[in-house]
């Protein structure tokens, strides 16, 4: 593990929040001591200072049929359960709500959010979103790569026999579990969705939707990033697009090949979006455990050096804290409310 005190010090009494981070499947419950295969646990949180993270059930795109949808689903709600057990280690929180998150950080604990990754993991049961919300779950992203039953994603998957298009955006079946998602004050995550997606996700959604790791499409032209008109329907819903440590979304592959992917150009990233949309508009994720990690953030241990390079660049402390979570807190407390109004 790096040595910590380099990375902590930048910012001590920062709410940091990583917004995307996945767990290792099948998951040993060594989060709380650590392993040299993980890039997140709590050992190396402390270690740089990361005082947050939203742990992600993920579920890979496989057949959508009823054997696929069980196994999805189970699959989700176990991962849920691992990540709820993390709370059970000294100093641990697992939060789900803004209030939350804020009194375990005032405690000296670190907050846990749970949160789901790819709505395949509900099938075409939306009574599956409820479930996830008793557990947790503050967020699901719509789509992984490949079609489900809900979206179109911004990655067809060929060996699974999918179109370029599936539904023309959200299906029927996707807009309701918008709808379900804004009445349990789950966030609706648009990254990996294709465009059409993603713009009539803002369009419906009555909370601020957000894209909790992807990256500008302006600065690296790869599906998995927000274009201008993407970013710019972000800002009209009050959303929030969460820059990602994933090299192959930060620069183009023939620039990459010449030098390594770093925290310079992660911030290239922040920059371009708070110039285009607005400080209050843009976030932090790593997708580490997910493919995410680059030269000088390959683990929470070093997330000082965001932090260091985002003062290099002139951010104050305000924006930095901006960045680093209250934007996202933020929109955590607007789906709370936008589910008071509904319920």
């Amino acid at each position: 593990m790096t040595d910590p005190s380099p990375h902590a010090a930048p910012h001590p009494t920062l709410l940091t929040i990583d917004t995307h981070v996945d767990i290792p499947w099948p998951d040993r419950d060594d989060f709380g001591t650590g392993a040299p295969s993980r890039r997140v646990d709590l050992p190396r949180m402390r270690a740089g200072g990361l005082g947050a993270a939203c742990l992600v059930a993920y579920v890979g795109q496989d057949a959508r049929d009823d054997a696929g949808h069980a196994a999805a689903s189970t699959r989700a709600l176990e991962m849920l359960a691992v990540i709820a057990r993390t709370g059970e280690n000294p100093g641990v929180r697992v939060c789900d709500t803004a209030a939350a998150v804020r009194a375990a950080h005032a405690a000296g604990d670190i907050a846990i959010i749970p949160a789901v990754e790819n709505g395949y993991a509900m099938g075409e049961d939306l009574s599956l979103i409820a479930r996830f919300r008793a557990l947790g779950a503050r967020y699901m992203t719509l789509t992984h790569n490949g079609h489900n039953q809900l979206a179109d994603s911004a990655r067809p998957m060929h060996h699974l026999n999918d179109s370029e298009s599936l539904h023309g955006g959200l299906s029927a079946l996707g807009r309701d579990a918008v709808a379900e998602m804004n009445r349990l004050g789950m966030l609706v995550d648009v990254s990996h969705t294709a465009r059409s997606t993603m713009m009539q996700a803002v369009k419906l959604s009555r909370a601020p939707v957000f894209a909790s790791h992807s990256c500008v499409r302006a600065l690296c032209d790869h599906p998995r990033n927000l274009d201008d008109g993407q970013l710019d329907a972000l800002k009209a819903c009050g959303g929030v697009i969460h820059i990602t440590a994933m090299d192959a979304f930060l620069r183009p592959r023939d620039v990459r090949d010449m030098r390594p992917v770093t925290v310079a150009d992660f911030v290239d990233h922040i920059d371009y979006a708070v110039n285009r949309i607005g400080i209050e508009h843009v976030g932090i994720s790593s997708d580490f455990d997910g493919g995410g990690g680059i030269r000088g953030w390959a683990d929470a241990s070093q997330s000082g050096n965001l932090t260091m390079e985002l003062r290099g660049r002139g951010y104050d402390n305000s924006q930095i804290a901006a960045l680093w979570g209250e934007n996202f807190l933020r929109i955590l407390r607007q789906a709370e409310d936008v589910a008071r109004t509904m319920a």
